[in-house]
């Protein structure tokens, strides 16, 4: 904790709000101990569905959350712009643009010009209030952890505003081994290493950690502790990254890289990260491992692809009716094809198949931190997966 707090400012005065279960280390270590340890309030969310509304209630200082929650706002909110008037998303797109000029300014460390302040005021009152209302009106900053942020989002949030200071760790390593702070950022990196922890890489780039922070070990598996902690003390993280002037940049889970037929190496979770952007693309999962090329399962964001689905006149009457329409699969195509176009083609989206329903905890196919379960997926997805290699 008080590794984490020499560059984390948490205050007595702080409240945050906590939603996700405090068996995930990331909301037991930041939205309970920490904020204990510095005599912060703490209010816990009624469900994951209220958040929304027991925001607004509890008005936090400080949020702690996993990436879904921030690329749902996202998709809300742009949503709701792209639906609305076009004076509106002119304006919008305009104070975004100006949000993104001055947030890079700001990360940058460079001058920020009086007419790039002028402008950024002027925004804030026009556009970016309603988003820091819509948050409690009192927002800080909020922590991201758990999974890959997409750099896209993270600056989405910060041209508005609102700052989402991203990190890394594992339960192993207790858990914060880097962050981004207020002062210190980078979009689409895991900040820099924080203080009294050690950091170095594999000759494969597996971030080896070591320090006070890494655990003793596995209870009673011997065998299993260590093969993840070296005999000099190196916690092995699973985990693939580089390091970019200073920051910590993690790519993807060793295991979850996808090497082709061809012997190509792909990293998912940027390709996922990227499709998950789009409003109409709720989640992703990017198949490929041994096989000729890759695909991906795709969830459609309902309420989106329902409304463009009635403004093109098409009829349905459930969830899995609308993602077998033909329009809809063409509509979820172009956005792939919209969003990586920067892709070598090795690494694009050749087929997909439209999930029949949103993945769910209940339906074992999201973990309690929302993250997918890839392995599950995988298995309950068998026969559509094999039939987009079937060609």
């Amino acid at each position: 904790m008080q590794n984490s707090l020499q560059v984390l400012k948490i205050w007595p005065e702080d409240s945050l709000l906590s939603f996700l279960p405090l068996s995930h280390v990331l909301e037991r270590m930041a939205g309970h101990f920490l904020s204990c340890y510095q005599g912060s309030t703490v209010a816990y969310a009624e469900s994951i569905d209220a958040v929304p509304e027991n925001i607004k209630e509890v008005k936090p200082t400080v949020m702690i959350s996993v990436p879904r929650l921030y690329e749902k706002i996202y998709a809300k909110i742009i949503d709701q712009v792209e639906s609305g008037p076009p004076l509106k998303r002119k304006i919008f797109y305009w104070a975004l643009n100006v949000g993104k000029k001055y947030v890079h300014k700001e990360m940058m460390k460079e001058p920020i010009p009086a007419g790039l302040r002028f402008k950024r005021n002027l925004a804030f009152k026009l556009v970016y209030h309603k988003l820091h209302e819509a948050l409690g009106g009192r927002n800080r900053f909020m922590i991201s952890g758990g999974a890959p942020l997409s750099a896209e989002i993270a600056e989405f949030f910060g041209a508005v505003g609102i700052r989402i200071l991203e990190g890394y760790g594992l339960t192993e390593t207790s858990p914060v081994i880097s962050v981004n702070t207020l002062d210190n950022f980078r979009f689409g990196t895991v900040g820099p290493v924080i203080p009294n922890v050690e950091v170095k890489f594999a000759e494969d780039g597996e971030i080896l950690t070591r320090g006070n922070h890494v655990m003793i070990g596995y209870y009673k598996k011997e065998a299993d502790t260590k093969e993840v902690i070296d005999e000099d003390k190196w916690f092995h993280t699973g985990d693939i990254g580089i390091m970019e002037d200073g920051f910590l940049k993690i790519t993807d889970r060793k295991k979850n890289i996808i090497v082709t037929a061809g012997g190509k190496n792909i990293a998912p979770a940027p390709v996922e990260n990227a499709l998950v952007t789009s409003q109409y693309i709720e989640q992703a999962v990017m198949i490929g491992d041994k096989r000729k090329f890759c695909t991906a399962v795709i969830v459609a964001a309902q309420e989106p692809v329902e409304n463009w689905a009635k403004e093109k006149g098409l009829s349905f009457n459930s969830y899995e009716e609308l993602v077998a329409l033909p329009e809809v699969r063409e509509l979820i195509k172009n956005e792939i094809d919209r969003l990586t176009p920067h892709l070598a083609s090795y690494e694009t989206i050749k087929n997909f198949t439209l999930a029949k329903a949103p993945f769910s905890i209940e339906t074992d196919e999201l973990t309690p931190s929302l993250k997918v379960k890839r392995r599950v997926i995988e298995e309950k997805y068998h026969d559509e997966i094999e039939k987009m290699y079937d060609v």
